[in-house]
C-alpha cells in the first residue's frame, strides 16, 4: 500500500510543480481578492466597528486558496482516462482505494504548499499571526481541509466523461460553498436562512478554524470546527475512495 501511495502522492506533486503557469494562475486569484477587497473595503469594515479587515480576510483568503486548488485537481481524473493513464492505473494489481488515497494526499499537499504560500504573502500586506503556538494546529486544519476537498473534486470527476463539465460542476458548488462560509464578512447578524447555510457548510468550520489558529478570532469554537471538519473529511474521503473504486473506464 505504502508504494502505491507514495508514487500517486509524488505524481501529483510532480504535475504542480511542472507546470509554472498553473502555480503563478493559483496564486494570482487569492492575491487579486486580497487587495481587491482588503484594501477596498477595509475602510467601511473599520467604520462599521469590525476593526482591521486584513486581519479578518486573509485566513479566509487562504482557506479560498485551498479550497479551489483541492476541488480542481479532480479534473485530472478525467484528463487521465482521456489519455488513457487512468485505465494503465487502474488495471494494475493494487486495490483502487490506494490509487484513490494517494492521489488525494498528493493533491492536498499541493493545496496546502498553495495555502501556506498565500499565508507569506499575506503577511507583506499587513496580516499578523496572534499566536505562533497555534500554527500546527492551523496547518493541521488547512491539511484537513484539502484532503476534504481533493476527495470531493475526485469523486465528482470519476462520475464525469466530459472535461468541459467538470469546471462548471466545481464553480456550481464552489462558490455557494465559498461565499456562505465567512470567509468574506462575519456570520453575526445574517438572516436565519443565510445563518442555516452557513452552519451546513463545512466550509464554514474550515476557515472559522484556520481564522481561530491564526489570529484568535473565532466565531463557532476550535473544537466544534475540528470536529466537523475531521468527520466530514473521513465522510467524504470515504464515499470518494467507493466511487472512484467504482470507476469504469
Amino acid at each position: 500500500m505504502k508504494g502505491v501511495v507514495y508514487a500517486m502522492w509524488l505524481r501529483q506533486l510532480k504535475r504542480y510543480w511542472r507546470s509554472k503557469e498553473r502555480m503563478i494562475g493559483t496564486l494570482a486569484q487569492p492575491v487579486l481578492f486580497l487587495v481587491a477587497l482588503g484594501f477596498g473595503f477595509g475602510p467601511i469594515f473599520q467604520k462599521a466597528g469590525g476593526g482591521d479587515y486584513m486581519q479578518f480576510l486573509a485566513p479566509g483568503i487562504i482557506a479560498m486558496s485551498i479550497l479551489f486548488t483541492s476541488m480542481f485537481t479532480g479534473i485530472e481524473v478525467i484528463w487521465d482516462r482521456q489519455f488513457g493513464f487512468l485505465k494503465e492505473t487502474l488495471v494494475a494489481p493494487v486495490p483502487r482505494t490506494h490509487i484513490m488515497i494517494g492521489r488525494t494526499l498528493g493533491g492536498a499537499t499541493v493545496g496546502v504548499l498553495q495555502g501556506t504560500a498565500i499565508g507569506i504573502i499575506c503577511l507583506f500586506f499587513g496580516f499578523k499571526i496572534t499566536n505562533m503556538h497555534y500554527i500546527p494546529l492551523a496547518l493541521v486544519f488547512m491539511f484537513l481541509t484539502a484532503v476534504m476537498f481533493t476527495a470531493l473534486g475526485t469523486a465528482i470527476a470519476s462520475r464525469l466523461q466530459d472535461m468541459h463539465a467538470f469546471p462548471i460542476i466545481m464553480n456550481f458548488l464552489i462558490m455557494p460553498l465559498f461565499f456562505l462560509s465567512g470567509a468574506l464578512f462575519p456570520l453575526e447578524g445574517l438572516p436565519k436562512a443565510v445563518e442555516f447555510v452557513a452552519r451546513i457548510d463545512p466550509f464554514s468550520y474550515c476557515v472559522d478554524g484556520i481564522r481561530g489558529t491564526l489570529n484568535g478570532s473565532v466565531h463557532i469554537g476550535l473544537a466544534t470546527d475540528f470536529a466537523v471538519v475531521a468527520a466530514a473529511t473521513v465522510i467524504v474521503l470515504a464515499v470518494g475512495s467507493y466511487l472512484f473504486s467504482t470507476i469504469e473506464i
